[in-house]
């Protein structure tokens, strides 16, 4: 699963149809939305709030959580460039 924690306004600018959308802010309220067994990619818009999302992940005890380290801009710049950058 590719998780997109970027708030809506962000969405707006730029996004991948194949990610879930859950804000950072709401992922502790959301949390049983999510399964914990499954491979789950994390990204924002450059990697930092992921980064923090990927750490609360794991710590409550999902297995396999990476951070997209560069986010959606590293995404646009290095694997598809007709993603809008912001």
């Amino acid at each position: 699963m590719l998780l997109d924690v970027r708030d809506p306004a962000e969405l707006a600018l730029a996004r991948l149809p194949q990610a879930v959308h859950v804000p950072m802010r709401d992922i502790p309220a959301r949390l049983a939305e999510l399964d914990p067994e499954r491979p789950t990619v994390v990204m924002c818009h450059t990697g930092v709030r992921s980064r923090h999302v990927t750490g609360f992940l794991l710590a409550s005890g999902f297995k396999q959580v990476y951070n997209l380290a560069g986010g959606i801009d590293a995404w646009s710049t290095e694997l598809d460039p007709k993603v809008p950058r912001y």
